[in-house]
């Protein structure tokens, strides 16, 4: 996209509190999860997300999506800003996207718009891409 900076790196995910919410005889179960991260790479610094899952039997993830604050720096700029995520998967992959909410940015932060993707490995460990500007 035209006028957009691209940010990249990784995050850890530091916590992890899933709590089922609605497990029905039968089909996935529905749970409220609350994650912490920390990033590195073009972000640096941590998050506070709350997510609602649908989970199959084995524990895999159908979907989920959630609210999460970011708190740290962006291209050496300081403030927080919330992203909205969206998450499907299915036995041919999965696709994680997340939009940083309109007038969520504070401090240095103010007035950032923009999208992105999370893409998880095999292992576990997670890569980020945000194209963001300033509006």
């Amino acid at each position: 996209m035209a006028g957009m900076t691209t940010a990249n790196g990784v995050f850890d995910i530091d916590e992890w509190d899933a709590r089922p919410y609605d497990q029905g005889a039968e089909g996935p179960k529905l749970a409220r999860v609350h994650v912490g991260k920390t990033f590195r790479g073009d972000l640096e610094g941590t998050s506070t997300a709350e997510l609602l899952t649908v989970v199959t039997a084995d524990d895999a993830p159908l979907a989920y999506c959630g609210i999460e604050r970011f708190d740290g720096t962006l291209g050496g700029l300081r403030g927080t800003f919330v992203l909205q995520h969206t998450a499907t998967a299915s036995g041919g992959g999965s696709e994680l996207a997340w939009a940083i909410v309109t007038g969520s940015g504070t401090g240095a932060l103010a007035g950032i718009t923009g999208t992105g993707g999370i893409d998880a490995d095999s292992d576990g460990g997670h890569t980020y891409t945000l194209e963001y500007r300033f509006e």
